[in-house]
């Protein structure tokens, strides 16, 4: 009998479930009830509204994964940290309502009050909230979590690692068709999961600490999507939150918030800053590598354009480790990897992405040896000015430079100075226009002379304030020489 009895019980719909939970918790029927984007996720998501109450209605596929978010959203709350809360569940149909957060996320905060490089105050004070939350969830809240409810892996292990590469390497670099040498990838792999795997793996890790899963409500962030928390090292989430890559947070403002979460981490835990910021890029480059492998999943392989549109900013963040000489030591392989992404101009044009690119302008002696590109692809210009006037050999002008009034009066009346520069400003602007287009965003020139004090440095600034009035890029400009020698000319 309770065999044919279970047999004649209903099955709901995801609907019907979701509209009898949300009856049994607020004594009506909802009056609507509306999908919302689920982006990547296999999750599906309702808002459920009645007379005078709204929910949010999810139907998870996974009951464990199921059984983690609301485990850990029971327990976060009892924590006093910003969770929804769980108002019911029905674990046959896989359905629970939540609290409504409303819509704004992190990432669209972001967007609205994005003004170039400035965040706005808003916005600025949201991150600095986050961090202020993130510490508690991973040391606080770390301590008496129950970790048997963490899915797929009790912790960020070096099988978590393994899974993170071969899901960049094979959804992202098979289907982006970057060659590489199989063996040796594997090999640095190995290599860097054994780097990661010194640091402190004790705290809480949320694993997707990102702009998409923080909303803001009442000024205050509140936090979802921390159903694939486990064990792990702190460096890990205030890497994801930094390097989100659609989001494209200022480098200066991430340097910022680093140094802003270390000391609040350190307020909670002891904590050798060092090593943390030792092992802080290797889990950068693992939190992009594991995003890209996101990337090429849904959009190469899936179909879906969205995702595509973030492949030329986290291009960028790789850009960027390349450049500062972030990547850890040793990875060989890896590294001819990156650089070959770096340098893809297939890979930097999808989407409606338009990345600011930075000149970087240098002056030199030549005595002092060829200045090198650093901006992680090994291109750009050097131009030889000896072949120009040199007001060096005059007396008046030798403790000049070519920042002082009277030298640059001296080159600016000189033909062949006005001819060359006529021709550097040429080259440059096609290299700039093209670079724009295919969301190139470095480019560096440098102008070498015998002292590099007079020509270069004048020629330098010229193209600068050239390129400034010109074109919306931005400028670093550096005087080799001068800053060997400004303590004479003090």
């Amino acid at each position: 009998m309770g065999t044919i009895a279970q047999a004649s019980k209903k099955i709901l719909s995801t609907e019907e479930a979701l509209a009898a939970l949300f009856k049994r918790r607020f004594g009506a029927s909802p009056e609507t009830m509306k999908p919302l984007a689920s982006d990547g996720s296999s999750r599906k998501y309702f808002r459920l509204s009645g007379a005078s109450s709204t929910a949010i209605g999810a139907f998870g596929p996974d009951p464990k994964e199921n059984a983690a978010f609301l485990g850990f959203g029971r327990y976060f709350r009892t924590m006093g940290l910003n969770t929804p809360e769980i108002y019911a569940e029905d674990a046959p149909h896989r359905v629970y309502l939540e609290e409504d957060l409303g819509d704004t996320t992190l990432f669209s905060l972001l967007q609205k009050n994005r003004q170039g490089d400035s965040l706005g105050k808003e916005t600025s004070s949201i991150y600095e909230q986050v961090i202020e939350h993130l510490v508690r969830f991973q040391i606080t809240a770390a301590k008496d979590l129950d970790y048997k409810l963490c899915y797929p892996r009790s912790s960020f292990d070096r099988q978590s690692m393994m899974w993170d590469f071969n899901y960049f390497k094979y959804y992202f670099l098979r289907l982006a068709q970057i060659p590489f040498n199989e063996q040796a990838l594997e090999n640095d792999f190995g290599c860097l999961a054994e780097f990661l795997l010194e640091t402190p793996g004790h705290y809480f890790l949320y694993r997707d600490f990102q702009s998409r899963n923080i909303m803001v409500k009442n000024g205050a962030p509140w936090f979802i999507d921390f159903q694939g928390g486990r064990r792990g090292a702190l460096q890990y989430d205030i890497a994801s939150l930094l390097f989100d890559a659609k989001a494209d947070v200022p480098f200066a403002w991430r340097d910022e918030w680093l140094g802003r979460y270390i000391k609040a981490a350190a307020a909670l835990t002891p904590m050798d800053e060092k090593a943390f910021r030792k092992h802080y890029w290797g889990f950068v480059l693992i939190r992009i590598m594991q995003a890209m492998g996101a990337y090429g999943l849904r959009g190469f392989y899936e179909r879906k354009g969205q995702f595509l549109q973030s492949i030329p900013y986290a291009i960028r963040n790789l850009e960027y480790l390349l450049r500062h000489r972030r990547v850890p030591k040793g990875l060989s392989e890896l590294s001819r990897v990156l650089e070959r992404l770096v340098g893809s101009s297939y890979l930097r044009q999808f989407g409606e992405v338009h990345l600011k690119l930075t000149v970087s302008i240098q002056s030199f002696s030549y005595r002092g040896g060829f200045v090198m590109d650093n901006q992680g692809h090994g291109g750009g210009y050097i131009f030889d000015c000896r072949a120009l006037p040199n007001p060096g050999r005059f007396e008046k002008y030798a403790s000049l430079t070519g920042k002082d009034s009277e030298v640059i009066r001296f080159l600016s009346q000189e033909e062949n100075v006005r001819r060359f520069l006529e021709n550097v400003f040429h080259l440059i602007e096609q290299s700039v226009e093209n670079y724009q287009k295919r969301n190139f965003t470095d480019l560096s020139v440098a102008f070498g002379c015998t002292g590099g004090r007079h020509r270069s440095v004048y020629c330098a600034e010229k193209l600068s304030q050239h390129l400034k009035g010109k074109y919306a890029v931005d400028i670093e400009l550096r005087h080799r020489s001068l800053e060997e020698i400004r303590p004479s000319l003090k």
